[in-house]
């Protein structure tokens, strides 16, 4: 390959500040491997639970991460045929059209060095061909990483987990990035009412400019439940979506969904950390989802976002609220893990 060498935010240890550093990359491509210049990256929830290791030990350290970002192809493997070099394409981890490849074989510091079929915290990457999706020449490519995940989880838990209908009632608790993109679409399918619920006023500001009917700050707020049926209805919203992955927060949001209503949850919980919910209603009309990343399919998804975007019906560009470069990294990481964050987005090229 052209690239022998590149820089990246390397997981040394859990719980430990990233190790920014020069990566060796394979002498060639694989079947179905595709070799890309990232441009940016975004950093997801997915990434902090990495790092602090909430599914358990970590069996592949050291590793690399990240799975949203924009990138150029450079040069294609053996059985490519979805993407070629010169092409602008989001990177995501959802599985979309093209190869599964095995994963890359990295060298730092002459050991092995894990990854994924997609990373995107370093300058280059070797990514299997099903985790790229092409977009058009001219879009930009600062915003293109929040298609990767933010985008295709926020709106697909809406128009896909959910299945909204007009005029449903639909609540949010936690008003991040993914929770701002699936206010935006709820709007877009004329849910009403829209509550967004958060800690945070800086936060709800944002759900309202988005597209959020009613805002509430659970902190300041004594009953939060009862505050919320009195504007979604005594039975209880329609659909009730959390992001935060708190249990406390998982049980609420089950309990003040209607017997005929949908919980789907998007934030994961730590492990060991176990939600109590009474399941009765689950054997009549309730229903309690998991979202796997809103169940998007990336080569149709994705399209369909840029067009939206282009067209001025979907803002991306309030959802970035800070940026970083590479070095940064961990600086980053940490605004993300103060809260106040709607999509931190990190610039690679040097």
């Amino acid at each position: 390959m052209q690239i022998k060498t590149m820089r990246a935010a390397i997981l040394v240890e859990s719980h430990q500040p990233l190790v920014i550093d020069e990566v060796e990359l394979p002498e060639s491509l694989d079947f179905g491997q595709v070799l890309v210049e990232v441009h940016y990256s975004g950093i997801c929830a997915s990434q902090i639970h990495e790092i602090a290791a909430t599914k358990g030990p970590d069996r592949y350290l050291p590793h690399l991460l990240g799975h949203e970002g924009s990138a150029t192809v450079l040069e294609v493997g053996a059985g490519v045929k979805t993407v070629q070099p010169g092409d602008h394409v989001v990177m995501h981890w959802r599985p979309g059209s093209g190869l599964q490849a095995e994963a890359p074989r990295y060298r730092w510091r002459g050991r092995s060095l894990n990854a994924g079929s997609v990373t995107t915290f370093n300058e280059y990457a070797v990514v299997s061909e099903n985790r790229l999706t092409t977009i058009p020449a001219d879009f930009d490519l600062r915003l293109a990483p929040l298609f990767g995940c933010a985008v295709t989880t926020g709106f697909g838990v809406i128009n896909n987990d959910a299945q909204v209908k007009i005029g449903q009632s639909v609540v949010l608790f936690g008003v991040g990035g993914v929770g701002l993109c699936a206010v935006q679409a709820a709007a877009m399918v004329s849910a009403y009412p829209i509550i967004a619920v958060d800690l945070l006023d800086t936060k709800l500001d944002m759900a309202r400019r988005f597209g959020a009917t009613h805002v509430c700050n659970s902190r300041s707020t004594n009953d939060v439940d009862g505050w919320i049926r009195d504007i979604a209805g005594v039975a209880g919203p329609d659909v009730v979506i959390d992001t935060t992955g708190v249990t406390r927060v998982i049980e609420q949001a089950y309990e003040l969904t209607n017997a005929s209503g949908k919980t789907i949850l998007v934030g994961v919980p730590r492990k060991g950390d176990n939600a109590s919910i009474y399941t009765l209603p689950l054997h009549f009309n309730k229903i309690l989802k998991g979202s796997h990343g809103g169940d998007s399919l990336p080569q149709i998804d994705i399209p369909n976002y840029v067009r939206l975007a282009k067209s001025g019906r979907l803002d991306l560009d309030k959802l970035v609220s800070h940026e970083f470069c590479l070095e940064q990294m961990n600086d980053a990481i940490s605004q993300v893990k103060q809260g106040n964050a709607h999509r931190v987005i990190i610039q690679m090229l040097r």
